[in-house]
């Protein structure tokens, strides 16, 4: 699984100001939201984190999840369970202040030659409805929930929330550079209905020219920003 700039955003831009106690990743992947969630916490002096869980489907995924897990510098604090949502939300009793979320998107099969490639991106793995339901029964009373999508997508996200008791704190357009369509909308939602904060991102000036907001936001993520 490549990595790819929607997780590394969200993995940036979500927020720790709560201090939450324990994270949860949907569909985690590679892992890379958790880890840097994992980086971000542990240098946070007043940080709170005892755990971070992440689920993830397919199994190929899962096996590179739990290999990066093992071979990062916080391994005591990173599980990967290997099992669907509805199977995991079934099971589990605890509820987590932080949850995080990259979903698949695209809303046909996408046929593809890499059937694992295929799986992450087509929303029929893990359809939006699905995912706040669980969501809305995984989170804490004072929980955030973070979550990346198609900005085509923000209206209809957020009616389905409403309806399962999540509603917008934060939301940060995307757009790849200026002349530039936004592309991307990460929301934040919490079970108190509030003011929503509107913020807007663009990465590029040109080709490989990133701007300073983009640079400052996810610097600390990669070797060479």
């Amino acid at each position: 699984m490549k990595i790819g700039t929607d997780g590394v955003l969200l993995g940036a831009w979500t927020t720790i100001e709560h201090h939450p106690k324990n994270i949860l990743d949907i569909g985690t992947g590679t892992g890379i939201i958790a880890l840097q969630l994992a980086q971000r916490t542990t240098q946070d002096p007043n940080s709170q984190i005892t755990a971070i869980d992440a689920v993830e489907i397919n199994p190929n995924a899962f096996e590179q999840c739990v290999e990066n897990f093992e071979a990062s510098p916080w391994n005591d604090l990173l599980f990967c369970y290997h099992a669907s949502l509805e199977e995991f939300t079934a099971e589990m009793d605890e509820t987590y202040d932080l949850i995080v979320s990259n979903p698949p998107f695209h809303l046909d099969s996408l046929a593809s030659s890499n059937k694992d490639r295929t799986q992450a991106r087509s929303n029929q793995t893990m359809p939006y409805d699905d995912l706040l339901r669980s969501v809305s029964q995984l989170l804490s009373n004072d929980g955030v929930f973070s979550v990346i999508i198609p900005h085509t997508e923000e209206g209809s996200i957020i009616d389905m929330a409403s309806h399962n008791g999540l509603f917008p704190l934060r939301i940060c357009r995307v757009k790849g550079h200026k002349q530039a369509r936004i592309k991307r909308s990460m929301i934040e939602f919490s079970k108190k209905a509030q003011k929503v904060e509107f913020e807007h991102l663009t990465i590029e000036h040109a080709r490989h020219e990133y701007t300073k907001e983009y640079i400052e936001l996810v610097r600390d993520f990669y070797l060479n920003m």
